[in-house]
This record gives C-alpha cells, sequence and structure tokens, in this order.
C-alpha cells in the first residue's frame, strides 16, 4: 500500500530545501525511509510475502545511494539528515 497524499506531502513540506523543492536528496530520503517503516510493518504481519521483501529491498539500497551521494556533497546535511530520520550510518 503506498503512502497517502496527505502523508507524502507532510514529508516534502517538513524535508524541502525552499519552497518549489519536491525532489531534493532530503525529501527523496524521507519518503523512501517512510515507505520502508510501512514495509516493514506489512512484513512483520505477513512474513512470507517475498514479493514485497525484494522491493523493501530495492527501496533501502536506492535510500542507501542517496545517502551516499549527500555524504559525498555535503557532510553537514548528510549528518542533520540521518539525525532526523533517525539513521544509523
Amino acid at each position: 500500500m503506498p503512502l497517502l497524499q496527505a502523508q507524502k506531502q507532510e514529508l516534502i513540506g517538513s524535508y524541502q530545501v525552499h519552497t518549489t523543492d519536491t525532489g531534493s536528496p532530503e525529501v527523496q530520503v524521507a519518503l523512501l525511509s517512510a515507505r520502508v517503516k510501512q514495509l516493514t510493518e506489512h512484513l512483520k504481519a505477513h512474513p512470507k510475502d517475498f514479493a514485497s521483501r525484494r522491493g523493501l529491498l530495492k527501496i533501502i539500497n536506492q535510500r542507501k545511494r542517496l545517502l551516499s551521494f549527500v555524504a559525498k556533497s555535503d557532510t553537514q546535511r548528510y549528518q542533520q539528515l540521518i539525525e532526523r530520520l533517525g539513521l544509523r550510518r
């Protein structure tokens, strides 16, 4: 089940860099993190759903690539982002 539009807009509003920003790495990582949390809860209830597990792994790897891009380009932004999202390095 995808994120609801209201949830998406709330995440975009809290992580956007400027007023018209919808695609910065911070916003993308925040959206992917919300989706990871949602899929993790789904897989706790449905442990044999291997298609969703594969999708979860793809999302996690995409988030990892975006985080490494942010870390290479600006370490200060990276540190702030992982603190706000509560992610480990």
